[in-house]
């Protein structure tokens, strides 16, 4: 029976698993590599339906709630501003929330020590050690800590990623790199929920627009070689929107006005737009991959987090009803088809959008002629994914 686990990786992942391994009746702690938090660090995600079910599971849902702001629709546009389609979640199935990772990040943290998990600081994983017993973890600063089980919620450069598997892949670069910000007065009208998204004829721009007229933005700008957050941060902010402003000189959207009236202090800096290849060994012995450690979509699915959340819960009823090693096989079992498919998707969206000129062309006419096939009910499966807390998890 497992009574407790190490957490490694203290982001969004980390906590989640950590809570849901609480419900579970598994002590855990986790243990995070940077020495303090990160309040103020990540740009715009959404949590979709499926990971908003996820937290409420946990009691997770209420708490973050108020800092999201609903996503009903995303209107794909050409470069001339041209509607190409509209996506939005099948009937009765609740829209999208749009919410800063700084503020997902500072809620998970507060709930998470409202439970009484502790998250440890200045603990970077360097290896893990087995026994009949249980695994013990080596931190860089020279102390251990042991449990029955350790799960990697490390991200997508995950260490425990490599101590599982020391051939496992590392990410791709999806031929893109990413910037955000907010914007408090755009000078534009609201959206009305939607999300505007352009191909535009050299960049990819999405932005929503509130009632009181502030503004969230994302660009995606093709760009051949991988770059680092830290190597594009070595360029400052007011010189990024001053190349990314002639980006959209040639399109007829809010590009430029948006950037226009973006705060340099307020542009979010990302650096390459990442695919994770098919991670080939989620577990060995006594460790086990949980979010983007094992699955990791790049920001164009909108499924990051929410998948993250997902496979919390998953492992946290598996680790409850089965010996560890049954308890991984199940989990895996359950979580793998899944994320691959909307990985799998993900990675054709980023294709088009690095396309070139010809390129975009012929990506906005097979847009164009997919959205008036699409029905709403065929993402039912994305969208509509209810995990079932209480019933027992079979042995695969």
């Amino acid at each position: 029976m497992i009574r407790t686990a190490l957490v490694i990786g203290g982001g969004i992942a980390g906590p989640v698993t950590a809570m849901a391994l609480h419900r579970a009746g598994i002590r855990a702690t986790v243990h995070e590599a940077y020495e303090g938090t990160a309040d103020a660090v990540g740009a715009g995600l959404t949590l979709a339906p499926n990971g908003m079910d996820a937290l409420d599971l946990l009691g997770l849902a209420e708490p973050v709630r108020p800092f999201g702001v609903p996503m009903t629709a995303i209107e794909m546009q050409d470069w001339a501003g041209r509607r190409l389609g509209e996506f939005g979640n099948p009937p009765g199935v609740p829209p999208m929330q749009l919410l800063w990772r700084a503020d997902l990040y500072r809620v998970l943290r507060e709930e998470a020590a409202r439970r009484g998990v502790r998250i440890e600081h200045g603990k970077r994983l360097v290896s893990a050690v087995e026994t009949p017993e249980g695994v013990t973890a080596h931190f860089a600063d020279g102390t251990t800590a042991t449990a029955d089980v350790l799960v990697g919620a490390d991200g997508i450069r995950s260490t425990v990623r490599t101590l599982i598997d020391p051939d496992a892949p590392g990410p791709a670069h999806a031929g893109l790199i990413s910037f955000g910000a907010k914007v408090r007065d755009s000078g534009l009208p609201c959206t009305g929920g939607r999300m505007p998204m352009s191909f535009g004829k050299q960049a990819f721009l999405g932005y929503q627009v509130y009632e009181d007229a502030s503004a969230l933005w994302f660009v995606n700008l093709p760009h051949r070689e991988p770059m680092s957050q830290a190597e594009a941060r070595r360029t400052p902010a007011a010189a990024w929107l001053a190349e990314l402003r002639p980006k959209f000189a040639g399109d007829r959207t809010p590009a430029q006005q948006l950037i226009d009236r973006t705060d340099p202090a307020d542009l979010v800096v990302v650096g390459s737009v990442e695919n994770m290849p098919r991670v080939a060994h989620w577990s060995r012995g006594r460790m086990v991959l949980v979010g983007d450690a094992a699955h990791a979509p790049s920001s164009s699915s909108g499924q990051g987090a929410s998948l993250a959340v997902e496979s919390a819960v998953q492992l946290a009823r598996c680790l409850r009803d089965l010996p560890y090693g049954e308890a991984f096989a199940a989990y895996e079992h359950l979580r793998r088809p899944r994320v691959e498919k909307i990985i799998a998707a993900t990675t054709r969206k980023n294709r088009a959008k690095a396309a070139g000129p010809v390129g975009r062309v012929a990506n906005a006419w097979m847009l164009r002629a997919f959205s008036r096939l699409a029905k709403p009910e065929r993402m039912a499966w994305m969208f509509d994914h209810r995990i079932e807390w209480d019933a027992p998890v079979p042995a695969v």
